[in-house]
């Protein structure tokens, strides 16, 4: 005989990050921002990382502030001697770490072979590896290791691209370390999976208005694909941090994946 499910059987209770700390590095820009936001809405203790630009990350924290949200600021390289060390520690200070969002990087915009020399294009890789891909990378296992140690799950948000999953004309400097982040976030998933409930996963942004893909959009290089109709708009900062959030749910049943938020662009391009 069938087992007849009825509404009783489902509970659906709130898995709130309300009074929890969550750590975003690289928290200040676009995207960052649109998740300090709606995380701050919802009553998250925020620390927000950032390497250089202070004056935006201090306005930032002002206007969540206004709204009484806890927010405090790091700056620093992720890849300076001892700054995963120091984020973490920051981080402990407002309480038990429980999700962290990590959208440090750097855009390594392509220049024309003609332009470019190969000493140049060493250091460009070079440059990118660390930014893309090292500092996010051990800042995550960082943390993995600080939530297992504290005895709490926890979930770990990686920010990659599309262009890590699909490929583009002149993107390798930028793509390939995002590409190599992909891959680690599983073996992190992997790592840290199991009893210690600490799911690691990937969102892979697309064209978005606010972010790394600003300057491109405004420039027109992604119009093409709106005429053709391959997406329907452009990406907003609010379509990622969803996602974003959802992904650092507590207690989330997803680890090891790639979220794509680009509209279909990767799929029907």
């Amino acid at each position: 005989m069938t087992e007849i499910s009825t509404p009783s059987q489902f509970q659906f209770r709130e898995k709130s990050l309300a009074g929890k700390v969550v750590l975003l590095a690289g928290g200040s820009g676009g995207l960052g921002a649109a998740t300090a936001s709606l995380l701050a809405r919802e009553g998250a203790l925020l620390l927000i990382g950032y390497r250089s630009n202070g004056k935006r990350a201090r306005q930032l924290q002002q206007v969540l502030q206004e709204s009484a949200a806890v927010v405090e600021l790091i700056e620093g390289d992720l890849n300076q001697a001892g700054m995963v060390e120091e984020y973490i520690r920051r981080a402990a200070t407002l309480g038990p770490l429980v999700g962290m969002a990590i959208f440090a990087g750097d855009p390594v915009r392509a220049t024309s072979p003609e332009a470019s020399t190969a000493e140049a294009e060493t250091e460009r890789m070079q440059s990118s590896w660390y930014a893309n891909f090292l500092g996010p990378y051990q800042l995550a296992r960082r943390a993995a290791q600080e939530m297992v140690a504290q005895g709490t799950a926890g979930s770990i948000v990686l920010i990659a691209t599309m262009q890590a999953v699909a490929p583009f004309e002149k993107s390798v400097a930028y793509a390939a370390p995002k590409a190599a982040l992909v891959h680690a976030a599983r073996v992190l998933a992997y790592e840290f999976g199991g009893t210690n409930n600490i799911g690691v996963n990937v969102v892979a942004p697309g064209v978005t208005t606010a972010g790394m893909a600003a300057a491109s959009v405004a420039a027109g290089k992604y119009e093409h694909f709106l005429q053709s109709r391959v997406i329907p708009r452009y990406g907003k900062a609010e379509d990622v941090s969803r996602v974003v959030r959802l992904l650092l749910e507590p207690d989330s049943y997803i680890t090891g994946q790639v979220i794509t938020v680009d509209g279909g662009l990767t799929l029907r391009r």
